[in-house]
């Protein structure tokens, strides 16, 4: 006997903003009939099927892997970034997760440093624009060696690579009270900085990183680790104590030539 499929009426809230210079507000909506084994954003792609059916435009969001590894699905879901559940995106987020007659708050990412482009739909060209100002390395390394000759302690390695799971998706900065992006910036940071092909350039890529962040206009940090609590790749905020202590190794540095 095949097992009876539960769906889920929905009272969702919706912000509909036309453009970044345009007010936004709440749109009520009704969501019926919605399955529970779809994600968040086949929930919206249901929506959108039924506004369009009806000659509205429909709701702009940002999506592309539908995967968890992007980091475009940059919703804010009943005040929290990413939705209720800890360590998943919201394309990983389903709507098991709720039930039905609930009322969904859906809202973009809140920053001065992303703007709403319409909708739901932010600018988070910041981000890219940190990684340029330093998050590679561009000195020879050299041809590639044999994989043995060049010894990482595991530590640093397993360091390096967790703060390399950062997906770039902002949560942190949607959860911050200061919408700082020092997670962001110190996870970039660190996993560069924490293995011999990333020391050559070190100071110069905390330093130009720091300086593009706070260009940017994102806050500072206040420890309180909201950031750390939405990340959905759980990224440490060990990191920030790290990049603390990395910029005021590059500034002393630096003041000395």
């Amino acid at each position: 006997m095949a097992a009876q499929k539960t769906t889920l009426d929905l009272t969702l809230k919706i912000w509909r903003q036309p453009g970044p210079a345009a007010a936004g507000r709440f749109e009520t909506r009704k969501a019926k009939g919605i399955p529970d084994s779809a994600s968040f954003l086949e929930m919206l792609d249901i929506v959108n099927q039924e506004i369009i059916a009806e000659g509205g435009y429909p709701v702009a969001f940002d999506h592309d892997c539908r995967e968890g590894i992007c980091g475009m699905c940059s919703l804010t879901i009943n005040g929290m970034p990413h939705g209720p559940n800890r360590g998943v995106t919201t394309c990983q987020t389903h709507m098991r997760s709720f039930r039905s007659g609930d009322t969904i708050f859906i809202e973009p990412f809140r920053a001065k440093a992303f703007p709403v482009i319409r909708d739901l739909a932010v600018d988070r060209r910041a981000f890219d624009r940190i990684i340029q100002a330093g998050g590679y390395i561009s000195v020879r390394t050299g041809s590639a060696p044999e994989a043995n000759s060049l010894q990482v302690p595991k530590q640093d390695a397993d360091a390096a690579f967790a703060a390399a799971a950062c997906i770039g998706c902002g949560a942190c900065v949607a959860a911050c009270k200061n919408a700082s992006a020092m997670l962001f910036v110190s996870a970039k940071v660190a996993h560069l900085n924490a293995l011999p092909q990333g020391k050559a350039e070190a100071t110069r890529r905390t330093l130009a990183m720091v300086k593009a962040m706070d260009a940017e206009g994102f806050g500072n940090c206040t420890n309180q680790y909201e950031c750390e609590a939405v990340c959905p790749k759980q990224i440490s905020a060990d990191n920030i104590r790290m990049l603390n202590r990395d910029y005021r190794r590059a500034a002393l540095s630096d003041s000395l030539g």
